[in-house]
């Protein structure tokens, strides 16, 4: 079987469909008059996107590490601060209110974990995200400032 690199626009269709999704819903949310509820249920997606672009972020790093080093260094730096947001994003589920059909009881228990309710996918996601990063970062590493930008254009 031969295996062909795809270029241009076709390159990444799921990571272009999935950038379209979030920007949508960005638009729909801006739109509404009033500032819409945030839910538990909506945090869930939302780390699960953000967990799914952590593990994408990593495999770039890795790819790139090899042959461009600075890169791989700056892609490894991205993907430490991914995981400092997704691990916001997962307090930030923990601090709102329990949905209706929820497990009003729901804590992140790690020992409950395989057998515990359904609101809890967050937490295994996320124990599951936080072993990877650790593998592969130190604490110093996810608490360390972003490093200088070395590209030439203007932010």
């Amino acid at each position: 079987m031969t295996q062909h690199h795809v270029t241009g626009p076709d390159a990444y269709p799921y990571l272009r469909a999935a950038t379209a999704g979030v920007r949508h819903h960005a638009r729909v949310l801006n739109r509404q008059p009033q500032p819409a509820p945030v839910d538990r249920t909506h945090l869930d997606t939302l780390h699960a996107h953000l967990t799914e672009l952590h593990r994408l972020l990593d495999q770039l790093a890795e790819a790139a590490r090899p042959p461009h080093p600075l890169a791989g260094r700056h892609l490894a730096a991205a993907h430490a601060r991914l995981w400092q947001a997704t691990a916001a994003v997962h307090d930030a589920f923990h601090l709102l209110p329990p949905t209706p059909n929820s497990d009003a009881g729901a804590e992140c228990r790690p020992e409950r974990l395989p057998e515990g309710p359904p609101v809890l996918t967050i937490c295994q996601r996320h124990l599951a995200s936080g072993h990877a990063i650790r593998r592969k970062t130190t604490p110093t590493d996810l608490n360390t400032p972003l490093p200088g930008r070395t590209t030439s254009c203007a932010s």
